[in-house]
């Protein structure tokens, strides 16, 4: 199996934007630019789509490790930290921080713990990285808590 993109830059590196596609479509002339890179603007960046893909990659992972060992998932929820820092002067990925909460009925989180730990090490993108990558997992027990992701609520505003 082969899955492919293309990236295209027009310019010099501070100045200049590209754009990237996937052959699958889902990505259409999604801009990454220098400047969405180191300053925040606007625009993905490769460590925003390794870190999508490390997450995506570790929770079917973990799906299909907790699958084996006999457990029924309902929710997995991961969320990835990529670092992009400088290592002798040269710009690296140098971590990957994965944090998943899963809901597994029939599990206990040290379990849970130990099946993530493996699902870690045989995730391909934990194995494509070359960097240092940590996990912290956590098991929701709640019976009534909703499967969607829930958005923060963010500050309220103070009462008149």
């Amino acid at each position: 199996m082969k899955k492919d993109a293309s990236a295209v830059w027009l310019g010099d590196l501070r100045t200049g934007d590209g754009t990237l596609r996937s052959g699958s479509g889902l990505l259409d002339n999604t801009p990454y630019a220098w400047a969405s890179r180191f300053e925040n603007t606007p625009g993905t960046t490769p460590e925003e789509l390794v870190a999508g893909a490390h997450a995506a990659c570790f929770t079917m992972a973990l799906c299909t490790t907790l699958n084996h060992a006999g457990f029924h998932v309902t929710r997995l929820s991961t969320h990835a930290v990529v670092s992009f820092e400088q290592q002798d002067g040269r710009w690296s990925v140098t971590r990957s921080d994965l944090e998943v909460v899963g809901r597994v009925p029939g599990i206990d989180a040290v379990r849970f713990a130990e099946i993530a730990e493996d699902a870690k090490a045989k995730c391909p993108i934990s194995r494509l990285l070359r960097a240092e990558i940590s996990l912290q997992s956590s098991l929701d027990v709640r019976e009534d808590a909703p499967l969607g992701i829930e958005p923060d609520p963010g500050p309220t505003a103070p009462e008149a």
